[in-house]
């Protein structure tokens, strides 16, 4: 698991998404009305929609919250008229940091975002500058206590996926974006539960920071995460579970 899922992971653990949920919902609404308007209504015949509607439920949007924003998308209604971006740069210690965005307007988000890449000690890259360094997966994490790996192994690799890793106590599978779902799926009719699944980026090599730039780093990505026009922050820390407990802390 990289240092930004481990990241993540004590975040959750500590209700720190809990506490930011209408942000949350926000953010996920947007996803599914900009993946509605670009590929129609119907998740069947859009994968985008799909995987945008499941990672709502995931994190317990309601689904009237999910209607509404496949209809507004759909029926291009008034003020979802997102544009997607990526904007690309480096946090403390050469770190490199990959933020997808979804935002009404360009020159604010690109303000924003320089400031607080400035302001932790990173800065902005130009479109393509760190975005190599990292591969488009999907990511599953399974918790490792009671279950039985011999039957992992056989569900997740008959379903499509590339890569099974234990972590700690927990299992990591690696599909290509195109096997996510089944892979998800897969899992599903085994009765085999995970604490998380995304599409994701995953990076190549990963860099060790010290102690205060890993403070910077992850002052940074709270900071990207926090705002609005901000959907995700991927980056390739490897920054050990003590200090991110510490920092968590």
């Amino acid at each position: 698991m990289s240092g930004h899922s481990k990241w993540a992971t004590i975040k959750r653990k500590k209700g720190a998404a809990d506490a930011k949920r209408g942000q949350l919902f926000s953010k996920l609404s947007r996803a599914i009305i900009v993946a509605a308007k670009e590929g129609g209504a119907d998740p069947d015949a859009n994968a985008s929609l799909a995987t945008a509607i499941q990672k709502a439920r995931d994190n317990s949007m309601p689904k009237d919250n999910i209607e509404r924003a496949i209809q507004r998308g759909a029926g291009g209604a008034d003020g979802a008229d997102y544009e997607s971006m990526l904007y690309e740069g480096y946090g403390a210690g050469g770190v490199a940091v990959i933020c997808t965005i979804l935002t009404d307007n360009r020159n604010r988000t690109a303000s924003d975002l320089r400031f607080i890449f400035t302001k932790n000690g990173g800065s902005l890259g130009t479109p393509g500058s760190v975005a190599w360094q990292f591969d488009r997966k999907g990511v599953i994490v399974v918790e490792g206590e009671g279950l039985d790996e011999d039957t992992l192994m056989e569900v997740a690799l008959a379903g499509g996926a590339e890569d099974i890793a234990e972590d700690g106590d927990s299992w990591q599978i690696t599909t290509d974006p195109h096997d996510f779902m089944a892979v998800r799926a897969a899992l599903e009719e085994a009765g085999i539960t995970y604490t998380s699944a995304d599409l994701t980026m995953v990076p190549q090599n990963t860099v060790a920071p010290s102690e205060s730039e890993a403070r910077q780093i992850l002052r940074m990505i709270d900071q990207l995460e926090d705002n609005d026009d901000v959907q995700d922050v991927y980056a390739n820390f490897d920054i050990s579970e003590e200090v991110l407990e510490a920092v968590a802390g």
